[in-house]
C-alpha cells in the first residue's frame, strides 16, 4: 500500500488555507500536519514541518511565498514537492501551470511536477475561454481581446472581507482600470495570446462566485466564424473533463441573463457561447466559483495529480 502523502499548508488559516483543509477532510487520503499557531512565524519551526511533509501548499500572500520557497530550498534534495496558490510564481518558466485542462498531457506535467503554481481566479476562466479558441485557429494570437470579469469579495483578501461584511464597502466597484492588474501577464502567457489583453475586474456584493466575460465582433475574426464553431472547439477541447464543461444553453432558456453564484461550493467550472448571428457578435462566458476552481479546488485538483490520489 502506498505511503499517505503528508501535507503542510502555510497559511492555512487564510481564506484559501482553510478551504484547502476543508477538502483534504472529505475523504481524501492525505495526512494534513499543522504547525502550532504561536509558530506560524518561526523560521525555524516552519522548516521542521516542510522537512517532515511530501508537500507544503502554499497560501501566503506573494512575498511570504517566495520567501518559504527560499526556506524549503534549504532542504536541497530533501525538500517537498510545492503548490504555490499565490500569484509569485505563475509565470515563472521552472514552475509548472496548475491548470491541468490547459491543453492535452498537461496533467502529466503536473503529475511529474516538483513545483506547481496555482492558476489564478480570474485567468482560470479567461484561459479556459480563449486557448482553445486561439489552438483551434478561431482567434488569431495577436487579436485584440477584452476579459471583463466579477467576483465574490472573498477573493479579495482580509481587509476587503471585512469592509463588504462590516457594510463599508461599495456595493459594486471596478477596479484594476490603469491596465497593469497582475494576473494580466498570466492570462495572456497561457491564453496563447501575442497582444496584451485589455483585463477589467470588479468585485461585488456576494462572498463568492465569479463570471468572467469575452465580446467578440464575430466578422473581425479571419475566419468570421459562426457561434456554433465556437461552441464546438471549446467541447472538443474538454471532451472527458469532469471539472470543466461546455453548457449548451439557448439565450431563451438562461433568460438572457446568467448568474454569478450557481457553482458555489463546487470545484467546476461552465462555459457558455451566447451572442447573435445576425449582428455578428458573441459573449464568451465562464462561471465559476472564484474559491473553487478559482482557488482550492484547482490546489487540491493539483494535489490529487501529483500523488495519483
Amino acid at each position: 500500500m502506498a505511503k499517505q502523502p503528508k501535507v503542510f499548508i502555510d497559511g492555512e488559516a487564510g481564506t484559501t488555507g482553510l478551504q484547502i483543509r476543508e477538502r483534504l477532510s472529505d475523504g481524501i487520503d492525505v495526512e494534513v500536519i499543522s504547525i502550532a499557531p504561536e509558530k506560524r512565524k518561526d523560521a525555524e519551526a516552519r522548516l521542521d514541518m516542510m522537512r517532515a511533509a511530501d508537500v507544503i501548499i502554499l497560501c501566503l500572500p506573494d512575498d511570504a511565498a517566495r520567501e518559504a520557497v527560499s526556506l524549503a530550498d534549504n532542504l536541497g534534495d530533501n525538500a517537498p514537492r510545492i503548490i504555490d496558490a499565490s500569484s509569485a510564481h505563475r509565470t515563472a518558466d521552472d514552475w509548472t501551470y496548475g491548470f491541468a485542462e490547459l491543453v492535452g498531457g498537461h496533467a502529466d506535467q503536473i503529475q511529474n511536477a516538483r513545483r506547481v503554481t496555482n492558476p489564478g481566479c480570474y485567468p482560470t476562466g479567461g484561459i479556459a475561454l480563449i486557448r482553445p479558441l486561439v489552438d483551434a485557429g478561431l482567434i488569431p494570437s495577436d487579436f485584440g481581446i477584452s476579459v471583463n470579469a466579477v467576483s465574490g469579495y472573498s477573493g479579495g483578501g482580509r481587509s476587503m472581507i471585512e469592509a463588504y461584511e462590516a457594510g463599508t464597502a461599495e456595493p459594486f466597484e471596478l477596479y484594476g482600470l490603469g491596465l497593469s492588474h497582475k494576473h494580466v501577464p498570466e492570462l495572456m502567457r497561457y491564453s496563447g495570446l501575442t497582444r496584451r489583453p485589455i483585463f477589467v475586474p470588479s468585485v461585488g456584493n456576494f462572498r463568492q462566485g465569479m463570471l468572467v466575460s469575452i465580446p467578440l465582433h464575430l466578422d473581425l475574426l479571419p475566419g468570421k466564424p459562426s457561434l456554433r464553431d465556437l461552441e464546438l472547439a471549446l467541447t472538443k477541447h474538454y471532451d472527458g473533463s469532469t471539472i470543466v464543461s461546455v453548457v449548451h444553453e439557448p439565450l431563451e432558456t438562461v433568460g438572457q441573463r446568467i448568474g454569478a453564484v450557481a457553482l458555489n461550493g463546487t470545484d467546476k467550472i461552465e462555459l457558455f457561447v451566447f451572442g447573435s448571428e445576425t449582428q455578428k457578435q458573441a459573449v464568451l462566458l465562464a462561471r465559476l466559483d472564484n474559491l473553487g476552481k478559482g482557488a482550492a479546488g484547482a490546489a487540491v485538483q493539483n494535489l490529487k495529480l501529483m500523488f495519483g490520489l
